[in-house]
């Protein structure tokens, strides 16, 4: 995991006014709540009375209760009412729960995990997410892999057709990749399947965030192509734009062996012209993202799965020219670990951020 970074840990729906939602991330039992301002409130969620969860409590406005003997603790963390000891009474200081800087944006929850910086950078997502206008579908789903080995699996985008393949849902992935419509896109599974070969790669590097642009296509055939541009960006994003579809997804760790994964589909521009209404145009993207999680996810964790060992890292992989993208990936992943680590040790800001808060590019 790499500190000094904002992890998307919950979509914002998933917080709610009238009863508290626990997560288990970065190795930690949390529990997210909104206050009377419609605010998310982020803290620890075990209990410092006798550990019993918060994520089992109840709210009372701008304070969260546990459900063992309703001490209430205020968003600062701060236990407010210890009810066996009466109001007004003396509680001690020591009484309290962390609470962690959180953002709201892009309909996610973003958690600090990190320094206790006076000025915290912004929330990194590149205008390709950020500024993207069109109607999604957002869900989550967790996997027992590392996250480093999914975000793998979704940099080196050319396992498509070896992976997923065989399974009756793979057909809609044939006809929108490989089917011709002189052969009614009969010919999809054979020119999907085919198209192994990665050609005219180019990877850049925007400070936190890399872009891979190339195409898929047929080593002797070449009219069989696809072009793809998979952009990432730190800690955990992956978008990934093709012309048959645009996805982004947040990996978060849930601890060292578990993943959280939120997965965003985007609607096909071209359904507009085809469904007036928003709430109906939105049933693709739910019926993508169902198929994702019960077929082209259960294919690919069939293989990262079994991937030894667990996690990525410099010499443990053997990469290729395709993998530009990946071998980046692990170098920069490796200098802001280290970035990081020398800055907590010397107490200190990141190299990588500014005094603005803004986020500057990491040293080559």
């Amino acid at each position: 995991m790499i500190p000094n970074q904002w992890y998307a840990i919950l979509r914002s729906q998933d917080v709610r006014t009238d009863r508290p939602t626990g997560a288990r991330r970065l190795g930690k039992e949390l529990v997210a709540w909104r206050n009377r301002a419609g605010r998310v409130v982020l803290q620890d969620a075990r209990c410092p009375h006798k550990g019993a969860s918060l994520a089992r409590g109840r709210l009372y406005g701008d304070s969260i209760g546990c459900p063992y003997h309703d001490f209430r603790f205020g968003a600062d963390g701060a236990c407010k009412l210890a009810p066996c000891l009466g109001p007004g009474a003396r509680i001690p200081a020591s009484m309290r729960i962390d609470t962690h800087p959180v953002r709201e944006q892009n309909g996610l929850v973003w958690m600090w995990w990190g320094q206790d910086l006076d000025v915290l950078p912004e929330v990194q997502v590149p205008p390709e997410v950020a500024d993207k206008p069109a109607l999604y579908a957002t869900s989550t789903w967790s996997q027992p892999v590392h996250y480093t080995r999914y975000i793998e699996s979704l940099l080196d985008f050319y396992h498509v057709p070896v992976v997923h393949r065989d399974h009756w849902f793979n057909y809609a992935d044939y006809m929108g990749w490989g089917g011709t419509l002189k052969k009614l896109g009969l010919d999809g599974r054979r020119r999907y399947i085919a198209m192994t070969k990665v050609e005219k790669s180019r990877l850049e590097v925007d400070g936190t965030t890399l872009r891979h642009y190339f195409e898929l296509c047929q080593h002797d055939d070449p009219t069989n192509r696809n072009f793809l541009r998979v952009t990432f960006t730190f800690p955990g994003m992956v978008h990934i734009h093709a012309l048959p579809f645009d996805v982004t997804i947040w990996m978060t760790p849930i601890d060292d062996n578990n993943t959280q994964v939120l997965f965003r589909w985007y609607e096909d521009e071209r359904m507009k012209n085809v469904l007036r209404f928003p709430a109906a145009r939105r049933i693709v993207p739910r019926l993508a993202l169902f198929a994702q999680k019960r077929v082209q996810e259960v294919q690919d964790m069939n293989v990262v799965k079994s991937i030894e060992p667990r996690a990525t890292g410099r010499g443990v992989n053997r990469f290729v020219a395709a993998d530009e993208l990946n071998a980046k990936y692990v170098v920069m992943r490796d200098q802001l670990k280290k970035e990081a680590a020398a800055a907590m040790a010397g107490e200190r800001p990141p190299a990588a951020l500014v005094a603005d808060g803004a986020a500057a590019a990491p040293a080559e």
